[in-house]
């Protein structure tokens, strides 16, 4: 895997404001064009689409041209394009595989690990990724709007317990800068909290997402800022998606990525070495890589754990130890995440 070079670093970000806004605009939200696009509208293969699906599709035209025209097995494709697979009811997949429910303390305010809290800012994203935990979410009753923000900000004060403020979603990049600036500044002005962590697909789908003045506010800010993207493969990963991600890291925020396992995604360890290896060369490092969250409607992404503890058993035989993810799944109640070591 060949290193960016040092031009990647000071890529001008000078990008007009509303320019994420025409990708999300231009994105393709019908199956059948992006088959079209894609050159594989073919009677066998629009017959496993689902069109009716509830979950809209939401594909960003500049993800699309990442996709292989012609590949029906496409490994960015098989994350987002509706299948008739998703409307089989299957046995212990449900709608909150991972109790976000449960754990509310207020409207769209989750407060599952000790020293952290959890805000589910807004449910928009920039894609609708098919195995999403939460693609059943009640975002219209559980985010903390305008209305519920004061009492949020009284939770994180009133418990010093609390170090770090989660931006979830949905996704947070895709508040609009005046939004999440005021969201930012009032979580970094509560004199407990050290890190705010992110967790985006926006660097991946829509890195025009992240102008030049977004850039320069993160670098003002005096807690610590974390970046949890969530990258499931390399071909995710063009020049500009890396140039985009090497600028946030200049700003001298720390860059993690998680990843789902996924059939017929990343269930591969050469898929794997390559994503760590390519995630590396843009001072990224792995952190997860997660069993499925059981949310129903993906039952057709999921991995056996045999098979997964074996990719992970051997990406240690090939990687350092820095750039071999932690198996993972989220437990509905428990107090962290649990990594799985044996089968």
């Amino acid at each position: 895997m060949s290193k960016p070079s040092k031009k990647h670093s000071i890529i001008n970000f000078e990008k007009p404001q509303q320019a994420w806004n025409i990708q999300i605009k231009q994105a393709f939200r019908d199956p059948i064009s992006l088959l079209e696009y894609l050159e594989l509208a073919t009677k066998n293969h629009i017959q496993k689409v689902d069109t009716d699906n509830t979950f809209q599709m939401l594909v960003p035209l500049s993800y699309a041209a990442k996709m292989t025209k012609g590949d029906w097995n496409d490994p960015l494709l098989r994350q987002v394009l509706p299948l008739k697979d998703e409307i089989v009811a299957t046995a212990g997949f449900v709608s909150d595989p991972v109790g976000d429910l449960t754990a509310e303390v207020s409207p769209g305010v989750l407060h599952k690990y000790h020293g952290r809290i959890l805000l589910v800012t807004t449910g928009a994203c920039p894609v609708h990724c098919r195995y999403c935990f939460r693609r059943d979410y009640p975002y219209g009753d559980s985010t903390p709007d305008k209305k519920h923000w004061q009492s949020t900000l009284e939770t994180i004060k009133q418990d010093p317990s609390i170090k770090e403020v989660i931006l979830s979603g949905g996704d947070p990049l895709m508040l609009s800068d005046n939004r999440l600036q005021k969201l930012c500044s009032e979580i970094e002005a509560i004199s407990h909290i050290t890190t705010i962590r992110f967790h985006s697909r926006v660097p991946l789908f829509l890195p025009e997402r992240i102008t030049s003045e977004l850039l320069n506010y993160f670098g003002d800010l005096k807690v610590n800022l974390v970046f949890v993207i969530h990258s499931n493969h390399a071909n995710e990963i063009d020049e500009n998606v890396a140039n985009t991600l090497l600028a946030l890291r200049g700003k001298g925020i720390t860059l993690l990525n998680q990843s789902v396992l996924l059939k017929g995604v990343n269930d591969s360890v050469e898929t794997l070495v390559e994503l760590s290896q390519r995630l590396f060369s843009c001072q990224v490092l792995p952190y997860y890589i997660h069993q499925l969250d059981k949310v129903q409607g993906a039952a057709h992404f999921e991995v056996h754990r045999k098979k997964a503890f074996t990719i992970i058993e051997s990406l240690k035989d090939q990687l350092p130890g820095y750039l071999v993810p932690k198996l993972v799944e989220e437990v509905a109640g428990k107090k962290s995440k649990k990594a799985i070591v044996n089968v």
